[in-house]
């Protein structure tokens, strides 16, 4: 897919950085939007997530397809539903202390934040930390809870790959809409005045 060298580095380095242009045109540069997902008033980190998966998913799918990608073209690791939890809830701990993820710290580096990079370091410690504490009783915790049915959302419940996609689909459209509510709730009624001078923002913007 897009081989710009035999092992498809290039591509992947070109993906990620066209990646991070749109995580900073979206605001993710900030850590204040960044947690104002978790006190569930700014519903973007969610929505640009989301529709990256899912559009990953049907690219992917339409190049396997269309026989421009191989079945066996990309490696899907093992599917550990309980070590995915425990490390999804110490990255989600530290996304709402710190305010950034890996990537979304990059991105806050790139847009001129000195915290990110104290962020980035803590990340790049941790990891080495990580390794060198390496054993047994870490490698059983990594491999927990091991999802026997398959290790993609196809496989687990049986469905076609289009089916999958389309629920995929609906989840989306459903996370803006309930997302879009959730949002105007937290803002409150908007009073005559404050329409008017978002109108004049929005003027003098454009």
């Amino acid at each position: 897919m897009l081989p710009l060298n035999d092992a498809g580095l290039w591509s992947g380095l070109a993906c990620g950085v066209a990646f991070g242009v749109v995580l900073e045109r979206a605001g993710f540069g900030s850590p204040c939007k960044l947690t104002a997902q978790f006190r569930l008033n700014d519903w973007s980190v969610f929505k640009v997530m989301f529709t990256a998966i899912v559009v990953a998913a049907a690219g992917l799918w339409l190049l396997r397809v269309s026989g421009l990608l191989a079945e066996d073209a990309l490696y899907v690791p093992t599917a550990y539903l309980g070590a995915a939890a425990v490390g999804g809830a110490l990255v989600g701990i530290g996304f709402a202390v710190g305010g950034y993820c890996p990537g979304t710290s990059v991105v806050g580096l790139l847009s001129g934040r000195a915290d990110a990079l104290l962020f980035i370091a803590g990340l790049v410690l941790g990891t080495f930390g990580f390794a060198a504490a390496w054993g047994p009783s870490l490698e059983s915790l990594t491999s927990w809870g091991e999802l026997p049915s398959g290790d993609t959302f196809s496989d687990a419940f049986g469905l076609p790959d289009l089916a999958m996609l389309g629920l995929l689909a609906a989840a989306l459209v459903a996370v803006f809409i309930v997302g879009g509510r959730l949002e105007r709730r937290g803002r409150g009624p908007v009073s005559a005045e404050q329409a008017v001078a978002g109108a004049d923002d929005e003027l003098t913007r454009t």
